[in-house]
Formats: structure tokens, C-alpha cells, sequence
């Protein structure tokens, strides 16, 4: 494995950083996390100017229901972001296990750039309406489908076992710093531009990720040999996902948590209508939950182990539900973005403890495969759970979307720490 040794002087701490194909293929995918946060907030903003002022009624037991466009429109962007993970991420975990990921990852980036840049003509031209963009944004789901599961399976090879855990970190890390800056980039460039060069940012950030892992040295092995993309493989990876109850049981919890509570595609009209703050306060919302996952990314990155996991894990998700439904019932942006930030506090949390136990219980041939489940469990569930807190926020309102999903989210949390002991006693991955 040629994974760039690191110099002989001992680094306690952000010890992964000390490879540097790690180097390389962090700072890689830190641009092209910005760049992912800003097609988002890009794509989420557009939607909710496209469908400005639309609303309808429908009869219900003689009664007149009224309908928020808005809020059902971005609901369905949920639906249309997680249909191409549920079709192509298995596919993309079994390419992982059995082509070389540096060019999976190559060469799906390469496809998301191709979306991106249309988009921005699409957009910069005047020829865009809400089908364009759901087409678009489907696509690019779909080539991140194809990405995810080999740039999770990837890392692990590029740092020697012992600092695997830091390098979980660090990833984490990357995550939130992109997603702070992604979202206040993409407010300034809405504000001072137009939303089409926020789309061509996005295809720029492709296109770093691909000159950073172009630039690895690793060659070693990817998956396992013999394996091949076929029905049966794609099987093995879900057997042994399934019969792993640890792994899958810390999937469950992440996809139901994410389901109840996930609130991102809600923030146009939380900062528009119930704090009333416009563009750049939606920006800046934006930010909060990275901040707040950036701070633990942070934390945990820093320590030299991580103890008392399963505890850990089920706290972090009781409070991403708790504060999720306080910042349902938030008329004050500072106290929003305070309880939307602690929100981001516990899914990084329970984000950096499932990605310990899921990598230190894998073997290397199966990473691929597994981790497109995770895939599909962990952008599935806030995906999903955007569509139905659209749906619910289309009839209910916002704020009870909110709350109600945060309490769900932590009863879930707390029957799980009562059913499952053998999670709420994990001390190491």
C-alpha cells in the first residue's frame, strides 16, 4: 500500500494529515464540498422564487385545505435528490469493490461537472423552469450515488489502521467546513451575481476533486479479488450489512433520526416567513448546523480516542432531535440559528461514531458495498424526510413540522437506548 509515509516524528493529534495522499484527497474533497453546499442552497433558493406567491386549495370533507406551493415544491426537490441514491448506489458499491475507485470517483465527478455547468446555461440563458431543474438535479444525484460509496471506501486505504479513526474525523471535518462556507458563498453569489454562477462554482469544485485524487500515488488493490458487478455481489454486500446488527442498527437509527427531524429544505420559509430575514439570512441560517458540526468535528478530530461510543452516539441524536423542535418554535433568528447550530452538534456526533464502527468492522473488499447502503440509508432519510415535512408543512405549517419531528426523533432515540444494549454499551469501534 503506497499511502505516502509520514515523517518519523510523532504527531498526536490530526494525525492523518501527516499522509499525503490523505493530504490531498481532504483538501479535494473540501472544494468539492463547498461546492455541493452551493448547488444545493442554489437549487433550493430557485425553486422557492420559481414557485413565488403559488398556492392552492383542495376540498377535504367539504372544507377548503390550503395548500403552500412553496413548501410542497421543495419538499418534492427531497424526492427528487434521494430516487437516483435508492437506484444507482448500490450499483455504485459494487463498481467501488471492483474498478479502481480513484477513477470511479474521476470519472463520476466528471458527470456531476457536466450537470452542473448545463444547469448554470440552462439558468444564465433564461431556459430554465422547475422540470429542468428537478432533471438536473436527479442527474446529479445520481452521479454522486456512483461517487459516494468509493470516496468513503477509499480513505481508509490512504492511512495505516491506527490513524483510521482520525481520518473518519477529519473527513467529518471537511463536511462541515464546506458546508459553512458553501451556503455563505452561495447567499453572497445570489446577492452580488445570479444563481448561475453558483451553479458554475459548483462544476469548478467538480473539477478540483478530480485534479486532487488524480494527483494520489496510491495504486494498491481497491475491493476483493474476483469480484464482480453482478446481482450476487450487490447481495453480499447487503447480507453482510444486514447480518452485521451493530452497523445496521446504527443505519436505522440514522435514517429514522434524519427522517423525522431533517429541516435544510425548510429553511427558505423558515427565514422568509417565521424570522423574516430574506436572502442572506437564509445564507446565513445556513450555516448554523455546519458551525455546529463543525465545533464537534473539531472536538472529536482533536482527541486521542473516542470512549463511551454507544452512549455518545444515542445522546447525539436525542439532542439533534430536541433542538430541532425548539428551532420549530423559534421566532428569533439569533435563538434559531443557536438551536439549529446544536443541531448540527449531534448529528456530528452520531456521524463520526457510525463512521468508526462501519469502517473498523469492514473488510476492505466489502467497504464498496456497504457503504452504499450507508449511502442510501443516510441521504435517504433527510431526503425522504424533506419530501414528507413539505407534504406535512404544505398543510400543517412549518413550525409543526418542526416540533413534531424533533419529539419523534427523540423518543426514537430513547427506545432505542432502551431496546438495544448492546449499541448503548459500545465503548470502542
Amino acid at each position: 500500500m503506497n499511502t505516502g509515509t509520514p515523517t518519523q516524528s510523532p504527531i498526536p493529534r490530526l494525525a492523518a494529515l501527516r499522509y499525503r495522499d490523505f493530504r490531498l484527497f481532504w483538501v479535494g474533497g473540501l472544494i468539492a464540498s463547498i461546492g455541493a453546499q452551493m448547488l444545493m442552497i442554489g437549487v433550493n433558493w430557485h425553486v422557492y422564487r420559481l414557485l413565488q406567491g403559488d398556492a392552492w386549495t383542495i376540498a377535504v370533507d367539504g372544507r377548503d385545505i390550503a395548500i403552500n406551493g412553496q413548501a410542497l415544491g421543495l419538499g418534492a426537490l427531497g424526492f427528487v435528490r434521494v430516487l437516483p441514491i435508492m437506484v444507482f448506489s448500490l450499483l455504485g458499491g459494487v463498481l467501488a469493490d471492483s474498478l479502481d475507485r480513484r477513477r470511479l470517483i474521476i470519472g463520476a465527478h466528471g458527470v456531476a461537472a457536466l450537470f452542473a455547468t448545463l444547469l448554470a446555461v440552462c439558468t444564465l440563458s433564461h431556459h430554465v423552469n422547475l422540470a429542468v431543474i428537478f432533471a438536473l438535479t436527479a442527474a446529479s444525484g445520481a452521479a454522486s450515488a456512483l461517487y459516494g460509496p468509493a470516496t468513503d471506501a477509499l480513505a481508509p486505504q490512504l492511512v495505516e489502521k491506527q490513524h483510521l479513526t482520525n481520518a473518519i474525523s477529519l473527513t467529518s471535518l471537511e463536511w462541515a467546513v464546506g458546508s459553512i462556507a458553501g451556503p455563505a458563498l452561495a447567499g453572497i453569489a445570489i446577492t452580488a451575481l445570479s444563481l448561475g454562477s453558483v451553479y458554475l462554482c459548483s462544476a469548478a469544485s467538480s473539477l478540483a476533486m478530480i485534479l486532487a485524487v488524480g494527483m494520489v500515488r496510491h495504486r494498491g488493490p481497491t475491493g476483493g479479488s474476483g469480484v464482480r458487478v453482478s446481482v450476487q455481489s450487490l447481495l453480499e454486500g447487503v447480507r453482510f450489512t444486514r447480518g452485521t446488527s451493530i452497523i445496521w442498527g446504527t443505519m436505522l437509527l440514522d435514517f429514522w433520526a434524519t427522517f423525522f427531524s431533517s429541516a435544510r429544505t425548510m429553511l427558505p420559509i423558515v427565514a422568509d416567513k417565521m424570522l423574516g430575514v430574506g436572502v442572506q439570512g437564509y445564507g446565513l441560517l445556513s450555516t448554523a448546523q455546519p458551525t455546529g458540526a463543525l465545533v464537534a468535528a473539531l472536538a472529536m478530530a482533536l482527541r486521542r480516542d473516542i470512549r463511551r461510543q454507544g452512549t455518545l452516539l444515542l445522546g447525539g441524536v436525542a439532542l439533534y432531535g430536541a433542538a430541532t423542535a425548539l428551532f420549530g418554535l423559534s421566532s428569533s433568528f439569533a435563538l434559531s440559528y443557536a438551536l439549529f447550530a446544536l443541531t448540527g452538534v449531534g448529528d456530528m456526533v452520531s456521524t463520526v461514531i457510525r463512521g468508526n464502527i462501519r469502517q473498523m468492522r469492514t473488510p476492505n473488499e466489502l467497504r464498496g458495498r456497504l457503504n452504499s447502503v450507508h449511502l442510501m440509508l443516510a441521504l435517504g432519510g433527510p431526503q425522504l424526510g424533506e419530501l414528507e415535512a413539505g407534504v406535512v408543512a404544505a398543510v400543517l405549517g412549518v413550525s409543526v413540522t418542526l416540533v413534531s419531528g424533533g419529539i419523534l426523533t427523540v423518543v426514537l432515540a430513547g427506545w432505542v437506548a432502551w431496546k438495544y444494549r448492546d449499541l448503548r454499551d459500545v465503548d470502542r469501534a
